[in-house]
């Protein structure tokens, strides 16, 4: 029975992800100490909890066999007409807040919807055009202007807080109610994807997409689905983003798209489609928040940050695909 558990534990990406946290995460404490405080850790899951929300958003699209990278461009448009809302007529509600962009994101994620069932171009180069022209637009329209002056509700909510540790030396810290958020999606993601009939039509489309059409499935149906639950998580992400830096800018997010897909290849999801799971999502998103926060402490450039990323990228789509040639030529085997 344990040899049979040990076994399958070595078959998932996630056992290997926390061993690489662990090896990571043990040599950034041996150049800086301080990684390991407890006021570190919860900075790094409290500043990752947006781009873990886009994460989880993503996840069903590449599951399904496509790929959306305008996400950042459809939060940014939810983000600012939230924020030109709640600044305009002074409206002291965070509820509201959430409920300005979640619908905006799964309108902008049924136009990517949309263009991808009825073209059949391939999704990156449908999304980066939309990511373009929905940034792009914006910008135009707006001037680039930023947003301050958020009501007091905002400010109240970004230092929110669970519940409070105290160290053995005194020191108290919070853990954020970001947390929380990206936890609460996380859960509502698993769920999805493993209790529900759409989860199931996700990972067949994403199996075999032709089989799943000769066998009846409503392809735009479940297009329509992940990319506008993309858009809606998108929106939830726009919001924590928003509070943390209690402004709204139109360039800030717009270039997360590589953190975030690393994160959820090196995660396990196949570029190819059919594979992923919510928690190596989640330890993706953790790993590379762990390394930005180390490239940070140990001093190195900025730019760092981008190699790592591109370099993450790279090992974990050529082990996906190893994987997949593994598969095709051994369909008994389980990767």
């Amino acid at each position: 029975m344990k040899t049979s558990v040990w076994h399958r534990l070595l078959k998932t990406t996630e056992f290997y992800l926390v061993l690489v946290i662990l090896l990571v995460g043990a040599l950034i404490s041996t150049l800086n100490p301080e990684f390991l405080s407890l006021e570190n850790l919860l900075n790094i899951l409290r500043r990752n909890a947006f781009l873990g929300v886009f994460a989880l958003g993503l996840l069903p699209v590449l599951i399904s066999g496509g790929i959306d990278v305008s996400f950042t461009a459809v939060a940014t448009v939810a983000q600012y007409i939230m924020a030109l809302i709640i600044t305009t007529y002074s409206v002291d509600s965070v509820l509201l807040a959430f409920l300005i962009p979640i619908p905006i994101g799964i309108l902008l994620g049924a136009i990517n919807a949309s263009i991808v069932s009825y073209t059949r171009v391939h999704p990156v180069i449908i999304t980066i055009a939309t990511l373009n022209a929905f940034h792009g637009l914006l910008v135009f329209i707006t001037g680039g202007t930023w947003i301050y002056g958020f009501p007091a509700s905002f400010a109240q909510f970004a230092r929110a807080r669970l519940f409070t540790i105290t160290t053995a030396a005194g020191r108290t810290y919070g853990v954020s109610v970001f947390i929380l958020i990206w936890l609460l999606t996380a859960v509502l993601t698993w769920f999805i994807l493993q209790h529900t009939r759409i989860g199931r039509k996700v990972f067949a489309i994403g199996g075999n997409l032709e089989a799943a059409r000769r066998s009846g499935f409503n392809i735009f149906g479940v297009h329509l689905f992940v990319y506008g639950f993309t858009g809606a998580l998108a929106g939830i992400a726009a919001v924590i983003h928003t509070a943390q830096n209690q402004m709204v800018e139109p360039n800030a997010l717009v270039g997360r798209e590589l953190a975030v897909v690393a994160a959820v290849i090196l995660g396990g999801a196949s570029i190819f489609g059919g594979k992923g799971t919510v928690l190596g999502t989640v330890l993706g998103v953790l790993l590379i928040g762990i390394i930005r926060n180390g490239v940070i402490l140990v001093g190195l450039s900025s730019y760092w940050h981008q190699v790592t990323f591109g370099f993450v990228i790279v090992v974990a789509a050529s082990i996906n695909a190893v994987q997949s040639q593994l598969r095709t030529r051994n369909p008994g085997i389980s990767l």
